[in-house]
């Protein structure tokens, strides 16, 4: 049988799950011996990960906690901010993962254009800065953003709270080789994609002149143990990176680093399906064959292997995102760790 050893559990992105609902869940696997508690912030305005964040730190003692935060949506001040007191409520327990501020996510949220990869160094930059230097005064000018003189006023517990950037695209994947603390490769990809991105980020760190085995290497998969062959369970979160908002920095982004279950007339076919029937078409027409590709389905055991062709593709660290709510449990009993 195979054994789990690190994994983690990811929540977030499951609009039937409370807030109070993946609270147990945190204690829960906590108490399994789960390395860290993993919080999807998405584009789709589900539920907050700060707020959450701190009733997930004020009720557990050992497990690390992270989240993802894309740039801009919250300056880097506040972000500094923000993370400085939640390590301080988790007794150091944070972990930040940065994503670029795509056009998507800027129109979304009403803010002007910028470029993503730019912005996502800067703020990248400033936020260490503002660890570094807390309670003094920095400043910088960069093409997206400029302080002058501004700083934290408290000293963080930590003077450094690990950055993984959550990437897709070959220039994230580049980017985070080249200035993150780990990456964090995105759900619904395959084993296939995710040996040729950790290709693409440890040339990249290696390029930089850092040493790409001292990068944390994390992953999310999407995880369903169910009966019989229905794929349904994970139909939902397949369909969600075909929707029109999502395709250009979600889906397309995959095929250019190497995504073999994704082609450019999957795209059109699903494009075609949601504007005759919506999402519900949309699930309808995904192929079976994609589904197993990009995710982990089936029994306790199948799951198991999957995630273990994730590690041998080289995550080090598999976050298993139960793909909703009822199969939550059947999921955490599968990859709890070995003791």
């Amino acid at each position: 049988m195979t054994t789990i050893q690190r994994v983690g559990f990811g929540l977030g992105y499951e609009p039937e799950m409370t807030a109070r609902d993946m609270l147990q869940w945190v204690i829960e696997v906590e108490k399994r011996n789960f390395e860290l508690a993993f919080f999807s912030e998405t584009i789709q305005t589900l539920r907050d990960a700060i707020s959450t964040h701190a009733a997930f730190a004020i009720n557990t003692s050992r497990i690390k906690l992270g989240c993802t935060q894309i740039v801009r949506l919250r300056t880097p001040l506040v972000m500094t901010q923000t993370f400085a007191s939640l390590d301080e409520i988790s007794n150091g327990r944070m972990v930040l993962s940065l994503g670029a501020c795509t056009d998507s996510h800027s129109r979304k949220n009403g803010l002007p254009l910028q470029n993503p990869a730019k912005s996502l160094r800067e703020h990248t930059h400033l936020i260490r800065e503002y660890w570094t230097h807390a309670g003094g005064d920095v400043n910088f000018t960069g093409e997206t953003i400029q302080v002058s003189g501004e700083g934290l006023s408290i000293r963080p517990r930590r003077p450094k709270i690990p950055i993984w950037i959550a990437a897709t695209s070959k220039t994230g994947l580049q980017i985070a080789g080249q200035i993150g603390d780990g990456v964090l490769l995105n759900a619904t990809t395959s084993p296939e994609y995710t040996r040729n991105a950790l290709e693409i980020v440890r040339k990249a760190a290696t390029k930089a002149g850092r040493d790409p085995e001292k990068l944390e290497i994390a992953g999310i998969v999407v995880a369903a143990v169910t009966d019989g062959k229905s794929y349904d369970d994970v139909r939902k979160e397949i369909a969600s990176k075909f929707v029109p908002l999502q395709v250009d920095f979600a889906v397309r982004p995959r095929m250019r680093v190497g995504e073999p279950y994704v082609t450019e007339e999957l795209i059109e076919k699903l494009l075609k399906s949601h504007k005759e029937g919506g999402v519900e078409k949309l699930m309808r027409d995904i192929p079976d064959s994609v589904i197993l590709g990009l995710t982990a389905v089936g029994n306790a055991r199948e799951v198991r292997e999957r995630i273990d062709e994730y590690r041998k593709a080289g995550i080090q660290l598999p976050i298993v995102r139960p793909a909703n709510a009822k199969v939550v449990k059947a999921t955490l009993d599968a990859v709890t760790p070995s003791s």
